[in-house]
C-alpha cells in the first residue's frame, strides 16, 4: 500500500486538533475550578467565521480582521478556547478592584485568573501544534467572531488558533 501524504494531511491536522483541545483541558486552572469551552471548527463554519471577520473590520476600522479572515480560509482547523467570567473569591486585587464583592458590580470586567486560565490553556495547545509542526498562530480576532457568531456559550474571553500544514505558514 502506498499513502500519498497529501491524502491524510486534513485527517492529520484534526488529529492534532484534537490533541490540541486535550492539552488546553488538562491545563492547570485557578483554584481547579474549570470554566471553559474549546471547540474545534472546520469546513463551512471556518467561512462563517472569515464573513463575520469582515464585518468587525468594516464595523470598527480595526483592518487586520480582514488580513486574518483572508488567512484562516487557508486553514484546515480552528481551535477555539474561551473562558466564562466566574469570580474566583480570591481578592487578589488583580481585576484592580479591592475585591471580588467589589469587581462583581462591573460584571463587563474579567476575573484575572479567568483569563490567566485561558491563557495557560492556549500555550498548552499552541504547544501541541508546535511539537507536531503543524502551523497555527493566536488570534484574538477569531474570537471576537467565533463569540459574535455564538460558536462559544457564555464565555467573556475567546481566542482561537487556525491550523494549517502546508508548505508555506499562511498566518
Amino acid at each position: 500500500m502506498i499513502i500519498n501524504e497529501k491524502n491524510i494531511r486534513e485527517e492529520n491536522v484534526l488529529s492534532v486538533a484534537k490533541q490540541m483541545v486535550l492539552a488546553a483541558r488538562t491545563a492547570p486552572k485557578g483554584k481547579g475550578v474549570d470554566i471553559q469551552e474549546i471547540i474545534i471548527i472546520t469546513g463551512n463554519e471556518i467561512k462563517q467565521l472569515s464573513e463575520r471577520m469582515i464585518l468587525i473590520a468594516e464595523e470598527t476600522g480595526m483592518n487586520f480582521f480582514i488580513r486574518d479572515a483572508e488567512n484562516i480560509l487557508e486553514s484546515t482547523a480552528i481551535v477555539v478556547i474561551g473562558t466564562r467570567n466566574k469570580n474566583q473569591g480570591l481578592n487578589c486585587g488583580y481585576c484592580g478592584f479591592s475585591s471580588c464583592v467589589e469587581k462583581d458590580k462591573y460584571p463587563t470586567v474579567p476575573c484575572a485568573i479567568n483569563t490567566t486560565d485561558v491563557g495557560i490553556s492556549i500555550g498548552s495547545a499552541v504547544a501541541m501544534a508546535a511539537d507536531l509542526r503543524v502551523d497555527n498562530r493566536v488570534m484574538f480576532s477569531i474570537g471576537l467572531a467565533a463569540k459574535q457568531l455564538h460558536f462559544v456559550s457564555g464565555c467573556f474571553s475567546v481566542f482561537g488558533i487556525p491550523l494549517s500544514a502546508s508548505s508555506k505558514n499562511p498566518f
